[in-house]
């Protein structure tokens, strides 16, 4: 009797609506950490989709790729519609009959996707230049892979907030008011912003609040830059 890999992932139970998960230093949480999709392929599901995506590229009826791995065509319809756990020598004979490694079935499946997520007012709090002027920061999320770095920050400016002009980073810039009213300088020109206006500029010129016009106020900070 052939050993079988049990290859299937647990799933939601059916009706139930899930939680997102919690941490313990609060509420924002990336990659494999973010709530996933109800929908989202079992393992075993995912296997039979590549092992049918590979079988047409290749231009074979199901009958001739079971023929090929030497299995039934019967258990080669419930391996593509992801109704069985294939053993790891099904998996095998059918990477040789189709000519790709073994790993290429677990491709999709692994494959991971940044996502963020971020409750209401549970921003994590950072500090950044302009913060001993009055200037809150909560980071909304952050990417974890790829070359470009965003960084979404929800920024706050109280009563006691100071006009500060000597921000600089590498990158671009996108400012999009909320509230209250501000004059916003970039390098040799200072913009009005009211509520609904955005601001889009490259962030190595000094920029930043010159006149805080009407407080408190609040505007969205994106910063965008290559990954070092």
């Amino acid at each position: 009797m052939t050993a079988k890999m049990d290859l299937r992932r647990p799933t939601h139970t059916k009706g139930r609506k899930a939680k997102p998960p919690k941490s313990k230093d609060g509420e924002l949480k990336t990659g494999s950490l973010a709530p996933q999709p109800a929908a989202s392929l079992s393992i075993a599901a995912a296997i039979g989709a590549q092992v049918r995506s590979l079988r047409r590229k290749l231009d074979l009826t199901g009958a001739e790729l079971a023929d090929q791995a030497g299995l039934s065509a019967g258990m080669l319809s419930k391996i593509e519609n992801g109704t069985v756990s294939a053993s790891i020598e099904s998996l095998e004979a059918l990477s040789r009959a189709l000519n790709v490694p073994l790993t290429i079935f677990f491709a999709s499946y692994e494959e991971q996707r940044d996502c963020s997520y971020v409750l209401g007012g549970k921003g994590v709090t950072i500090e950044r230049r302009g913060t001993k002027a009055g200037h809150q920061y909560q980071l909304l999320g952050h990417s974890i892979s790829g070359e470009v770095v965003v960084e979404p920050y929800l920024i706050t400016l109280t009563e006691e907030a100071k006009p500060y002009t000597m921000f600089q980073h590498a990158g671009v810039e996108f400012i999009y008011m909320l509230t209250g009213r501000v004059l916003y300088r970039h390098a040799d020109k200072a913009y009005p912003l009211a509520p609904g206006d955005a601001l889009f500029f490259d962030s190595a010129a000094l920029h930043g609040p010159e006149e805080l016009t009407k407080l408190p106020m609040t505007y969205l900070s994106i910063i965008i830059y290559p990954r070092s």
